[in-house]
């Protein structure tokens, strides 16, 4: 079967559609990718998959729309898949209703996060929520990484298959490294009795970093703060630059700004605390990588990191955007290594109970290729 894996940006593919187009191809399938050009490309096509450039967009401009539409029925035209298996909110409404336009004989479709769920006007949610059940009624697979988001889908009416498959990433990849850990953090200027919080994502509005620089801010002083990701050139939304250079003027040394890392899983190793004080999520991966690495999470308490930590158990969960119960949660578990300790165990138990990689890639084979297997 020829299976067209689309998404938004190079990020996306390789860091979420990557494992599932080996898995693909390891049954026999042709694979292909569709995404916005970029480097994260290069690794996907060192491992021999074929990635084709479409000028996707993550803005809501119609112009950059409609020039992504064309080039998907164009591609699509040229590939002749038997599937169209679309992900993210844009690109996946303008990949099903290509793959419909086009005569696809299946369509499939993972959410990440709907539009409709995340913060803006009633209208803008409204035409998202519109658009998302009219592509509904042309999805044959439906797919989200959350089970909020599944009960969503089928109570919305959206579609009434909707299937969670969750995310995951691979426990003998994200595990704790003692003896790694100790050189990281002296390589990093970490010093002795330090707490190192750690933040992975994107740098943008959203993933609540004016909040989480305020918290700092009140933390001890022996808590540091490592920020490891950038802002994409899609990325919409506030420059965060002069926040971060306020930030670093105030926090001095405790700041650390790390950038795009392929070492995640070790950085996590080296870490204390894991945060993620998101205004939006859709089941956040770097949730899953840091507890498969044994480390306690602060989260926001919103959809997503709520069906991944454990409140009290292996981590604690915060109001969106409340600067003083971020700092105190942080704070809680930079005055205590046995509470941070019996949190990341008890993180880890979970994550390789319900969030490793084999079993994500399980579930969605199983969707996607039985019946259609023959094609």
């Amino acid at each position: 079967m020829k299976i067209l894996e689309v998404t938004n940006v190079d990020f996306s593919l390789r860091q979420f559609l990557f494992p599932l187009m080996v898995a693909l191809r390891a049954q026999g399938h042709d694979v292909v990718g569709a995404c916005a050009e970029g480097p994260l490309l290069d690794p996907v096509r060192t491992q021999g998959l074929r990635v084709v450039a479409v000028p996707m967009s993550r803005t809501l401009s119609p112009v950059a729309q409609w020039r992504a539409w064309r080039a998907l029925v164009r591609l699509i035209r040229a590939e002749r898949p038997d599937m169209v298996h679309a992900h993210m909110p844009i690109s996946g409404l303008l990949a099903r209703f290509a793959a419909w336009w086009c005569g696809v004989p299946c369509i499939a479709y993972t959410g990440h996060g709907f539009l409709f769920n995340q913060p803006g006007s009633w209208l803008r949610r409204g035409i998202a929520l519109m658009l998302e059940w009219l592509a509904g009624r042309v999805t044959d697979i439906y797919m989200t990484v959350s089970e909020a988001e599944a009960r969503d889908a089928r109570r919305l009416g959206i579609h009434r298959g909707a299937t969670a498959i969750g995310n995951g990433r691979d426990p003998d990849v994200f595990h704790p490294m003692p003896a790694r850990r100790a050189g990281l953090r002296r390589e990093l200027g970490v010093g002795e009795g330090q707490v190192v919080v750690l933040a992975v994502s994107r740098l943008v509005r959203a993933k609540g970093y004016p909040e989480l620089l305020a918290a700092m801010r009140q933390l001890p002083p022996n808590a540091v703060l490592w920020v490891v990701g950038e802002r994409l050139p899609s990325d919409r939304g506030a420059d965060l630059g002069a926040c971060f250079r306020q930030a670093a003027r105030d926090l001095g040394s405790r700041l650390v700004f790390l950038g795009y890392r392929e070492d995640v899983a070790e950085l996590m190793a080296a870490a204390d605390i894991f945060v993620l004080p998101s205004s939006f999520e859709g089941l956040p991966m770097s949730v899953v990588e840091a507890m498969l690495c044994g480390l306690p999470v602060v989260a926001s308490d919103i959809s997503g990191p709520r069906e991944q930590v454990v409140a009290g158990r292996t981590g604690l969960l915060v109001p969106p955007g409340d600067v003083r119960a971020l700092a105190r949660a942080l704070g809680a578990l930079a005055r205590d290594a046995a509470l941070r300790q019996r949190m990341g165990q008890a993180g880890r138990r979970r994550a390789c109970a319900c969030y490793t990689q084999a079993m994500v890639l399980a579930r969605t084979l199983g969707l996607l290729t039985p019946a259609r297997a023959a094609t």
